[in-house]
């Protein structure tokens, strides 16, 4: 061990030794003022270059030599254990397996398939509405052909975004079933990932197409019952010659939920109800047009003292013509869903002189 020991020093000295020595050799041999003289200025500046990158690069070599032990007398297992730490790989968190039961995930960017069950107070428009899907989106998804009659305790599939809810048939292809939606197969093909899983796209699987065309929906009012039970009682018509005095705030035409407060883009307030539903005169009035209007759909309007005007929009049917007298609270038209509107429910707008006001504030 005393010679193993005599021998590194002895290597070691010889190393330093040699270093100063050409470190010496360097300093004379880059001398400023004989290189100046002998490169000019430019010269000067690169044989400096030159030397340092040679200084820089020689020491961590020569170094590296001075470090290395003896091997003579040395077996194997002496020689790995100067430093053992770099030979090892550390463990990546556990031993990787395969499962025996490989699960499906569902893939990202793709909406789930909901269900809801048609309570007491939902509608189809309702439901659009919560879900933010239109309407014909989940009628056609479940088959619905009348929407103003859904029975109660009804599950219905929520489609994940607007479009069409499809079940393979036999014979289907991805070219047809995209013609017959009016859209591109390559939609189809995206939306289902059926270039990595095209045993999705076989009969009886369930597809979904965004952006679909589906068919409009009919709403048939419910036959013999032209006059459904009001949810507000009415009281007998009087006829003043003129709209009497208000007795007081508007009274809300309908008992339902709002959907859409007024403000500057919204004229008004909704007021979402079951399709059916009585609409009642908001205060003592005079009526001044019934009828179809774009976009409002069938409406019928009131005027009242002090200038005050409300109309009611969407409805389905209107009992009250231009001229009658009403009473606040009287039933003059039923919740419908004609015009432009996403659900059943009652645009209600009130104008004092022409202006615009907040229905709820009056």
């Amino acid at each position: 061990m005393q010679r193993y020991d005599r021998r590194v020093r002895d290597r070691l000295d010889r190393s330093r030794a040699e270093i100063r020595a050409e470190l010496h050799a360097l300093r004379i041999a880059l001398d400023p003022a004989k290189l100046r003289s002998f490169l000019g200025l430019r010269g000067l500046r690169l044989a400096l270059n030159v030397g340092v990158a040679v200084l820089v690069v020689s020491l961590p070599l020569a170094a590296t030599a001075a470090s290395q032990p003896v091997t003579d007398g040395l077996v194997a297992s002496q020689q790995l254990a100067v430093d053992p730490g770099r030979a090892t790989t550390v463990a990546r968190g556990g031993i990787i397996s395969a499962g025996r039961e490989p699960v499906t995930v569902q893939a990202p960017g793709l909406a789930p398939i909901r269900e809801q069950v048609i309570g007491k107070n939902d509608s189809l428009g309702s439901m659009a509405n919560f879900y933010g899907v239109s309407p014909e989106a989940i009628a056609y998804a479940n088959g619905i052909t009348d929407p103003s009659h859904i029975e109660l305790g009804r599950a219905l599939r929520i489609p994940p975004a607007d479009g069409a809810l499809y079940t393979v048939v036999a014979g289907d292809t991805v070219e047809s079933v995209a013609a017959r939606f009016k859209v591109d197969a390559a939609v189809v093909m995206d939306y289902n990932r059926l270039y990595f899983e095209p045993e999705h796209f076989a009969p009886g699987q369930l597809v979904f197409v965004p952006g679909a065309t589906l068919p409009g929906l009919v709403y048939i009012a419910a036959e013999p019952d032209p006059e459904p039970a009001p949810t507000v009682i009415a009281r007998p018509v009087r006829a003043p010659a003129a709209p009497a005095a208000r007795t007081g705030r508007l009274a809300w035409p309908v008992g339902g939920v709002i959907t859409q407060y007024f403000w500057a883009g919204h004229t008004g307030v909704d007021i979402a109800a079951p399709f059916g539903t009585g609409i009642a005169a908001s205060e003592d009035g005079v009526v001044t047009a019934t009828g179809l209007v774009p976009v409002g759909g069938i409406r019928v309007c009131l005027k009242h003292a002090d200038g005050l005007e409300t109309c009611y929009y969407h409805t389905h049917r209107v009992y009250v013509e231009p001229g009658n007298t009403v009473v606040r609270g009287q039933i003059i038209a039923i919740i419908g869903m004609t015009g432009v509107t996403t659900g059943p429910h009652v645009h209600w707008e009130c104008k004092k002189n022409g202006v615009l006001l907040n229905c709820l504030a009056q």
